[in-house]
């Protein structure tokens, strides 16, 4: 079970409620410090590659940047961004598999020389665009167990990636060794298991053809604390190396990890307000609860019921004093059966209906409904101007300091 969870202090919030509009998302940066240095403790020796896409909001990256992480990018423009902030290019990877000769180019006269790679066209590009550059190969993985899972996008099967690791080297590339992401939000931790042992044969294969590999990146996949439980840190951390040090008894291979969720999700806190609250017929025992964050305003996650946030409103908790809040809350507190939607003109835009909340039955207009562990993969999915509505907006305190 994960402990549970913290909210930041709560005069930052109720100060921001009374300065600026609604919705918004609310970042505590030392939650994101603790949980580097508890990865950095439960994973020693492992490279910490941070996911930019689940966050990458300058004020993250600035704080990890000095506390020494790596970084993985999916896009040149996380590359810029993380240039200008002064992140040496030794520290990141190119970790998306579909990308255009001309970006790896680009990335490579900025001194980029770590690109992953899945396929035969794309490993090319790299030997064109990125000579002498170290490259890893991506195995392809179902995804079983996770919330969010990645599906077969991404990845190709153990024997088309020993065709290219022996091919890399002809091309004047260096194999390096070899990733996969078991799916984000990764509830079991035997699907690391799995894909290690893939790993393992890929390893064993190669080298009897003369090319040793020296690296596993495990990707990402470590839980944030949403509604339902989930293990602690230590427990996926021990579980995971155990698998590695099974499988690799004898001269282990490099590690690096890629959190993104798991590093940046329970820092956050998005704050809403409720817009209308309406009974479609009489004989309904449930109300629909309409606010003004949605689907396309930083809860895409919700899409399909997929990330089931913690949920409370400012009649279920005290503003006034710090709440520690263990996930199953809402539950405990309530009395009224809600179908929750987001505000825009679009029938897609309904976050929760087949998974009912129970919040407060006195809930009224312009009552705020917070969603926690938010601070993955809501603003960086928020629509641009959608119905005309702005992008999600996010501030950034520092919960170790006073507000």
């Amino acid at each position: 079970m994960g402990a549970p969870q913290e909210l930041p202090e709560w005069p930052h919030l109720e100060k921001l409620l009374a300065t600026v509009p609604t919705p918004f998302l609310m970042v505590n940066l030392a939650d994101i410090r603790r949980r580097y240095l508890e990865l950095q403790r439960v994973f020693p020796g492992v490279k910490i590659y941070y996911s930019v896409k689940a966050n990458p909001a300058v004020q993250v990256l600035g704080l990890l940047r000095d506390l020494g992480a790596y970084f993985d990018i999916a896009s040149i423009y996380e590359l810029d961004r993380l240039l200008g902030l002064s992140v040496p290019p030794a520290r990141i990877s190119y970790g998306n598999t579909i990308k255009k000769e001309k970006d790896i180019a680009y990335a490579y006269e900025r001194g980029v020389r770590y690109y992953a790679s899945d396929s035969d066209e794309d490993m090319r590009k790299i030997a064109r665009a990125a000579p002498g550059s170290r490259i890893f190969f991506r195995i392809i993985t179902e995804g079983s167990g996770a919330d969010w899972p990645l599906s077969k996008k991404f990845g190709a099967h153990p024997d088309v990636l020993f065709t290219l690791i022996l091919e890399a080297r002809e091309l004047g590339l260096d194999p390096m060794g070899l990733s996969f992401h078991v799916g984000s939000q990764q509830r079991d931790i035997g699907q690391w298991d799995q894909s290690i042992a893939h790993c393992r044969y890929l390893f064993d294969a190669c080298r009897e053809k003369g090319t040793e590999l020296s690296m596993i990146n495990l990707g990402g996949g470590l839980p944030s604390n949403y509604l339902h439980e989930t293990l602690g840190l230590d427990v996926y951390a021990g579980e995971i190396l155990r698998f590695v040090e099974e499988d690799f008894p004898k001269n282990p291979p490099e590690l690096w990890i890629e959190p993104g969720r798991g590093m940046v999700g329970d820092a956050g806190i998005l704050a809403s307000e409720v817009v209308l609250i309406s009974q479609k017929n009489r004989r309904d025992i449930h109300k629909w609860v309409y606010i003004d964050a949605g689907l396309f305003g930083g809860l895409i996650e919700t899409l399909g019921e997929a990330i089931k946030y913690p949920i409370l409103t400012d009649r279920t908790s005290s503003l006034a004093a710090t709440e520690t809040v263990v996930r199953d809350y809402p539950r405990e507190r309530a009395d009224m059966e809600v179908v929750l939607a987001g505000p825009t003109c679009d029938s897609m835009d309904i976050l929760y209906q087949n998974h009912r909340y129970r919040l407060p039955r006195d809930l009224s207009v312009g009552d705020h409904v917070f969603f926690l562990s938010t601070g993955a993969y809501t603003t960086s999915y928020s629509s641009v101007e959608f119905n005309g509505f702005p992008p999600l907006k996010a501030y950034f305190i520092d919960g170790d300091q006073p507000a």
